[in-house]
């Protein structure tokens, strides 16, 4: 059996333990005897119990990402959003102990590799609601809300009984998270403050596209930028 073989019947194993039996099942003992290997195999490819747990879960996303990077962008980015965020839901109620695993129990500093690429995703979604002049917060901000919002939500509801579960009560803090972060579409001339901040942010969002600065002003622009979206939301908060 080759080394690819072993991997893919020790995640095997261990994907099968943690949904039959959940998480305190996956022992590397466990593992061992269901996938027929000796323990050294195991911890040469995976370094130990919870390297072993992070390939399960990246594993298990693969389809979920897969989905998720194949949405065909509408004509709303901001309806997108709420797309991706029905899909992450969606995700989370159909493999509860797999998301459980990878969100469940947050470790600061070290996450998945596969939660990592969904968060890249969002972060993409997020940086086409800035490039469209929708997005009243930074972009960085705008995904952290959305990420902690949408995990705890999906928490929530997994760790409910199914014919107790608040779809639309989850539907309310969706909404309530998107017009914290987001700008109404807009057809009057009328300019606000927001608009500013909303400018400014479409503005840094571009410029990795701007070719005529050179990176020394690029970084200067992007700082000036930075202290106006910063400076307008501390006036806008203290008004």
């Amino acid at each position: 059996m080759s080394s690819i073989d072993k991997r893919e019947a020790i995640l095997d194993a261990a994907a099968d333990l943690l949904a039959r039996e959940g998480r305190d099942a996956v022992s590397t003992r466990a593992v061992c005897k269901a996938a027929g290997v000796q323990a050294p195999i195991l911890y040469r490819l995976f370094g130990d119990k919870q390297g072993l747990l992070d390939a399960v879960a990246s594993r298990g996303l693969m389809a979920y990402l897969a989905e998720k990077r194949n949405l065909t962008p509408s004509g709303d980015p901001v309806e997108d959003l709420r797309r991706g965020w029905e899909l992450h839901v969606g995700f989370g109620l159909a493999e509860p102990t797999l998301y459980s695993l990878i969100y469940g129990s947050p470790r600061p500093g070290t996450e998945p590799d596969g939660a990592k690429q969904a968060a890249e995703i969002l972060a993409g979604l997020v940086h086409r609601v800035a490039l469209a002049g929708r997005l009243r917060v930074p972009e960085e901000r705008a995904a952290r809300v959305i990420h902690a919002a949408g995990r705890g939500t999906t928490l929530a509801l997994i760790a409910t009984p199914e014919a107790e579960r608040d779809m639309d009560a989850a539907r309310i803090v969706r909404e309530a998270v998107i017009h914290a972060i987001t700008e109404p579409a807009t057809t009057g001339s009328t300019r606000t403050g927001d608009d500013v901040v909303a400018g400014a942010i479409t503005l840094r969002a571009a410029l990795g596209d701007l070719k005529v600065l050179s990176p020394s002003e690029s970084q200067l622009l992007s700082d000036w930028l930075d202290r106006i979206i910063e400076g307008q939301r501390r006036d806008h908060m203290g008004s």
